[in-house]
């Protein structure tokens, strides 16, 4: 019978090659491992990340009309994004229009107005000048001058006219459906057909006007500064507020 002379060293060197192997494979499977793991940490970081440092500013409309006008310092062009917190203005003699959602805002020449949203209706606030806006609802868009927020009053077809006098005084006019203005908890009606000469700060002198309009039409006293946030005067409004305001709002009811 033949005899296997086993070498010891052998077998010792050889389970020591393999020791090695399989910690080296260990090892190698390990590292795999803790890349795969800051991969997949790196992929769901970026994934989370990325909306925030790519999504711009909120758009909130189109610029349908200009001529010497301006968004901040550059020149408007019909087709601009509108986002929030742009600023237009016009020239003397300019005027640009808007188009946000179910609104449409035109700015009359040298005025100016900053662009805004509230919750998640398109907004601005006019500065100085006239702005004529239109509506397709009560919650397509607000115009916010000072303490002031003008809006329209109902779900119909709506056209409003706002012109800053000075920083304490506006007119407002409806030319089509209802406004209404509120000055934190002191809300009022503007019916069609009317206008009005607020006075945002109740203890200034009374504005000239005609005497003894008050709000509910002619022959009352205003409403006293201590009862209201605002005071107001009728006056008259013209036939014709602006073309463009008569022109896009007849066309249809549901794009205004």
């Amino acid at each position: 019978m033949t005899r296997l002379r086993v070498d010891r060293s052998a077998v010792t060197s050889s389970i020591d090659h393999l020791t090695v192997g399989n910690k080296t494979k260990s090892a190698v499977n390990e590292r795999v491992s803790i890349t795969k793991t800051l991969l997949a940490l790196l992929v769901s970081a970026s994934l989370v990340a990325v909306p925030v440092w790519a999504s711009p500013s909120s758009s909130l409309g189109i610029v349908v009309y200009a001529d010497r006008a301006q968004v901040g310092t550059a020149q408007a062009s019909v087709g601009a994004t509108v986002f929030s917190g742009d600023r237009l203005s016009t020239e003397q003699t300019g005027s640009v229009q808007v188009r946000a959602s179910a609104a449409r805002l035109l700015l009359a020449g040298a005025s100016s107005a900053t662009f805004s949203q509230d919750d998640a209706t398109p907004a601005a606030t006019l500065t100085g000048g006239t702005a004529t806006f239109s509506t397709a609802n009560s919650k397509a868009f607000a115009l916010h001058v000072a303490s002031a927020v003008i809006r329209p009053n109902s779900d119909q077809p709506t056209i409003g006219q706002v012109t800053v006098l000075n920083p304490k005084e506006l007119i407002v006019r409806s030319s089509r459906g209802s406004l209404s203005i509120a000055v934190e908890d002191d809300v009022r009606e503007i019916p069609e057909g009317a206008a009005y000469r607020v006075v945002l700060d109740p203890n200034a002198a009374d504005p000239q006007g005609p005497r003894g309009a008050g709000s509910k039409g002619y022959g009352r006293p205003p409403i006293k500064a201590a009862k209201s946030r605002f005071i107001w005067f009728a006056v008259g409004i013209t036939a014709v507020v602006t073309v463009w305001a008569l022109h896009e709002a007849f066309e249809s009811p549901d794009r205004p």
